[in-house]
């Protein structure tokens, strides 16, 4: 399977081609359709399994990624309910050394999910908009 766009850059999974045409699926709807095989090109440098993740939303999928375990999951989930917290209320809070803390923390904003604020003349950190919305979806409550 391969990934391929049509003429106005929409992104497919290649399902069957044939002299004339291509069966291709949209991986953001699931829906399957053909397009003639001269308005399709394939897409280098971007796997079919990239494509089909893509029926899973930006939000939902940074957090998938950067969240690798449990642990993690509930630091972001945390953070994301207690609002902007200080750096120092998490280390005593959770059962994180400050290395573990700190490169989740880090993984977490490279992701851009969380944010640094100053709270108190401290760092703390909160939860980003994409963060918030990525959380909602995971938990069913999405926000509107």
């Amino acid at each position: 399977m391969r990934t391929v766009r049509d003429d106005s850059g929409t992104h497919y999974l290649l399902l069957k081609q044939s002299t004339d045409s291509s069966r291709v699926r949209d991986p953001e709807t699931g829906e399957e359709r053909h397009l003639p095989n001269d308005s399709l090109e394939v897409v280098e440098g971007e796997s079919a399994l990239e494509t089909a993740s893509r029926v899973v939303t930006d939000p939902v999928r940074r957090i998938v990624t950067a969240a690798h375990d449990d642990r993690a999951l509930g630091l972001l989930l945390e953070v994301e309910a207690r609002g902007p917290v200080d750096v120092r209320v998490l280390l005593d809070a959770y059962d994180l050394c400050e290395s573990d803390l700190h490169g989740l923390l880090g993984e977490f904003r490279a992701a851009g999910l969380l944010r640094e604020v100053e709270l108190g003349g401290g760092r703390g950190y909160e939860t980003t908009d994409v963060a918030s919305e990525g959380l909602a979806a995971l938990s069913g409550a999405e926000k509107s």
